[in-house]
C-alpha cells in the first residue's frame, strides 16, 4: 500500500495551474503525482468555489473593522501574557515568604 502524500495549498494551486494554463492532461498529472483523478477534480471544484473571494471588495468600513479586530486580539493576547507573568511572580513571592517564615 502506498503512503498518502499531503499536498500544501500552494502545491495544489500549482498542479491546477499546470492543467489549466499549460494544458497538461489530468491523467498525466495524476500518474506523475500518484493521485486519483477524483482527488484532482475535488481540488479543482474547491478552487473554483472559493475563487469568488479573490475578486470581492471589502465592504465599506470592513477593512477598518478587520484592523480593529486584529488589534483587539493582539492586545488581549498581550494582556493574557502579562496576567500569566504576574500570577507566576505572585506564586514565587508567596513561596519565598513561606521559606523565610513570613507567612
Amino acid at each position: 500500500m502506498t503512503q498518502r502524500k499531503y499536498h500544501t495549498p500552494q502545491e495544489k494551486v500549482a498542479i491546477l495551474k499546470r492543467h489549466l494554463l499549460e494544458k497538461v492532461p489530468v491523467s498525466d498529472l495524476c500518474e506523475e503525482l500518484g493521485i486519483r483523478p477524483n482527488v484532482f477534480y475535488q481540488w479543482q471544484k474547491t478552487f473554483f468555489e472559493n475563487a469568488v473571494g479573490v475578486f470581492e471588495r471589502p465592504r465599506r468600513g470592513q477593512d477598518r473593522r478587520d484592523r480593529r479586530d486584529r488589534r483587539i486580539a493582539a492586545l488581549e493576547q498581550k494582556l493574557q501574557q502579562k496576567n500569566e507573568v504576574l500570577a507566576e511572580l505572585m506564586q514565587e513571592h508567596v513561596e519565598l515568604k513561606k521559606e523565610l517564615g513570613e507567612l
